[in-house]
Order: structure tokens, then C-alpha cells, then sequence
């Protein structure tokens, strides 16, 4: 709980500058992971991932646009990158 506080408190700080590095990020890592489940094929459990990872991916990007609260905000970017990671590191170690 403490490096959460301490992040998420690095991102208020500079939240600009946060905010801009995390679309940045999300993007970049969920088209990774999307390359990673286009390569395994184009049935419809790639597809249901692809919707998944996209979608997530996407929600961060209106989080930002909407101008929701900083708190928000930063809980999009840390599901956003959780749910790229984990399908990432699916497809790499399996």
C-alpha cells in the first residue's frame, strides 16, 4: 500500500507529465500484447483477448480525455498495464 501511495502521489505531482507518459505506455504495451495474440492465430479466443486488451487499453485513453479525477486516472493506467503485462508474459512463458 505504500508504493502505491508513493506513486500515486509522484503522479499528482507532475500529473501532465504523467498522464502523457502513461498513454504513451498503454499504448505501446497493449499493442505488444495485441501482436503477441494476433501471432497465435485469429480464432475467436484471440479475438475475445484482442476485444480485452484493446478495450482496457482504450479506457485509460478516455479516462484522460474525460477528466476524471486524478485517482481515477491512475487506477486506469495501473489496469491497463496489469492486463497487457499479464497476457504478455502469458504468451512468452506458455
Amino acid at each position: 500500500m505504500q508504493l502505491y501511495q508513493t506513486l500515486f502521489s509522484r503522479f499528482k505531482e507532475m500529473y501532465y507529465a504523467s498522464v502523457t507518459i502513461g498513454i504513451i505506455a498503454s499504448s505501446c504495451i497493449g499493442s505488444i500484447a495485441a501482436m503477441l495474440i494476433l501471432m497465435n492465430g485469429y480464432g475467436l479466443w484471440q479475438m475475445f483477448q484482442l476485444f480485452l486488451i484493446v478495450a482496457v487499453a482504450m479506457t485509460y485513453n478516455a479516462t484522460v480525455l474525460a477528466q476524471l479525477k486524478p485517482k481515477f486516472i491512475f487506477n486506469a493506467l495501473l489496469i491497463s498495464l496489469s492486463a497487457s503485462v499479464i497476457v504478455i508474459t502469458g504468451y512468452l512463458l506458455f
